[in-house]
């Protein structure tokens, strides 16, 4: 039986918090375990179905290759709750091919995340944190949004690859996010780039209009370069930075919190 309920934020101090953060390690180590050789769909029936599942959502950017998970997803229940950070600085194509995908799919419970203006106006009243402080704008526009969204889940699943970076080389099914207490799972983390196209292939999925355009990594349209070909696929986003994760994978306080 899949064993992901119960998850509550990680707080508190001393023993008993020691004591919550170790169980639910093992937690983790026992899922990775069992579902090493499973596929994506068996991975994300056990995370959606299992009454000890707790409540689960799904975090998706809608960008280049979040259709075919999504498209998992919606084949398993399409009233899973789909939780979608419109920035604010997205590509207008970005914002019509989520729109089109939800259609599409019928996606029964798509919630679209904003962090509120006037506290947009406060931290960023020129709109240019993105270029002295890119960790600190993404923790205002995507992770402070998230985190009042994920209040009251025990878990979400995310798009993320092996393939993508290496910050993601060593990526499991299952993963502890330490900070909340939260299991993320990452049904694709063993899927490579070219088992993403056959999949939209073989199902007839949309593709994002930015792809042909050559940019095979879609995020906020400041922060989003086009791709040379032989480039790493990510090689476009914060081009020039000293950054290579998405803001969602932080803490409020722009610092990575992502185990592994």
């Amino acid at each position: 039986m899949l064993l992901l309920g119960e998850n509550t934020p990680a707080g508190g101090t001393g023993t008993a918090a020691r004591d919550e953060l170790a169980e639910k390690r093992a937690r983790v180590a026992t899922l990775n375990a069992r579902y090493r050789h499973h596929s994506a769909t068996s991975v994300l029936e056990g995370a959606l179905r299992d009454p000890e599942a707790g409540k689960i959502a799904m975090v998706s950017s809608f960008g280049a290759e979040s259709v075919a998970l999504l498209h998992l997803v919606a084949m398993v229940n399409r009233k899973t709750p789909v939780l979608f950070i419109d920035t604010r600085l997205l590509f207008a194509e970005t914002l019509a091919y989520q729109q089109e995908v939800a259609e599409r799919l019928h996606l029964q419970d798509v919630r679209v995340l904003r962090t509120d203006e006037a506290e947009i106006a406060k931290q960023d009243p020129y709109t240019a944190l993105n270029l002295s402080d890119p960790d600190r704008c993404c923790a205002l526009r995507k992770t402070l949004p998230l985190e009042q969204a994920l209040d009251g889940f025990d878990g979400w699943i995310t798009g993320r690859k092996r393939y993508q970076s290496s910050t993601r080389a060593a990526l499991d099914f299952f993963e502890l996010e330490e900070s909340t207490g939260r299991i993320k799972v990452n049904p694709l983390a063993h899927w490579s780039s070219e088992d993403v196209r056959a999949y939209m292939d073989e199902n007839r999925l949309p593709r994002h209009p930015l792809v042909a355009q050559g940019y095979p990594s879609i995020g906020c349209a400041p922060c989003t370069s086009k791709v040379a070909p032989g480039e790493d696929p990510r090689a476009g986003r914060w081009r020039g930075q000293n950054k290579d994760e998405c803001g969602i994978h932080f803490g409020a306080d722009g610092k990575a919190v992502r185990a592994g």
